[in-house]
């Protein structure tokens, strides 16, 4: 089954009173490239995460972020008592002072010098420095959480795009029997208007012309314009194509090569092939190869 390139998968949990979250947003890429957003003190979980972020997914761009944010208790907060009077006796002196300057200007309340620097205490900050270590195996198992959704997303999108692509080797197929069938009337139909063009010539000019050189000329231009070799190997490459996209998972790369393959043969075909009828079928099979191609771009 085919796996989509495209995809995005969250989760959210808490752990000894952090809320974790992290997001994964996946595009299609000829390679994996990540790009992890950690908060601050969370750096040295990156190789990790990146470890973690390989084993699920094996190509890609991948935009990774994490977040952790404390759920804050009473207690994790204390008032600096001595700081909070000392700036209020400060501005008060200073007001009773300076009462040309002061006497439009509200002294404040309390809730605004509690926001003063050194006045409100936060006391998870004493824990920060070793929080990555702490909360790691929670994050690990909250990354997998993303994952599973991630993938569960790239499973559906990739279920629709194999759809599609069966569909439409059915119709390169349906076309390249259309080629198979038309190939054997060229060398025909070379060889019925070149022996009026000699017959013609021999009654306008009376000149004899030997059948051996007919038949040479004809021989000649039917190994030209042989494409069954062409379209041999059409149906190989729809055969493996078919076959890789449902029993390899990872086949991205190898698709698209196949796809490269099938159209490579339908331009040697369209440039062997003498015919307008060959041609305008190696058209719709050209077309068909390129929506092949563009859907194959994001198969993991």
């Amino acid at each position: 089954m085919l796996i989509s390139m495209t995809g995005f998968g969250s989760a959210c949990t808490r752990e000894q009173g952090y809320v974790i979250s992290t997001e994964i947003k996946a595009v299609n890429n000829r390679f994996l490239k990540t790009s992890i957003r950690l908060p601050d003190g969370f750096a040295k979980l990156e190789t990790k995460i990146e470890e973690i972020l390989r084993e699920r997914i094996a190509r890609g761009s991948v935009n990774f972020t994490l977040k952790v944010d404390r759920e804050v208790s009473g207690a994790d907060c204390e008032f600096n008592f001595v700081a909070l009077k000392n700036l209020v006796e400060g501005l008060v002196r200073f007001q009773r002072e300076n009462p040309d300057l002061t006497e439009s200007v509200p002294i404040g309340s309390l809730v605004d010098f509690a926001r003063l620097p050194g006045v409100l205490i936060d006391k998870t900050r004493e824990t920060d420095g070793e929080i990555a270590d702490v909360l790691w195996d929670a994050v690990a198992c909250n990354i997998r959480a993303s994952l599973d959704k991630l993938q569960r997303m790239r499973e559906v999108e990739g279920e629709a795009t194999q759809r599609y692509l069966a569909d439409a080797l059915d119709e390169a197929r349906m076309f390249i029997d259309k080629v198979k069938e038309l190939a054997p009337g060229v060398a025909e139909n070379y060889r019925l208007r070149l022996t009026e063009k000699v017959a013609r010539i021999l009654r306008e000019n009376g000149v004899e012309v030997d059948s051996v050189d007919v038949i040479r000329e004809v021989a000649v231009f039917t190994d030209r314009v042989d494409v069954s070799e062409e379209i041999a190997r059409f149906y190989s490459h729809l055969d493996q194509f078919d076959s890789t996209m449902r029993n390899e998972p990872i086949c991205g790369k190898k698709l698209d090569f196949i796809t490269q393959e099938m159209f490579r043969e339908a331009n040697t075909i369209g440039s062997k092939a003498n015919s307008p009828d060959v041609l305008a079928v190696v058209v719709q099979i050209k077309a068909t190869v390129e929506r092949i191609r563009e859907m194959v771009q994001n198969v993991e």
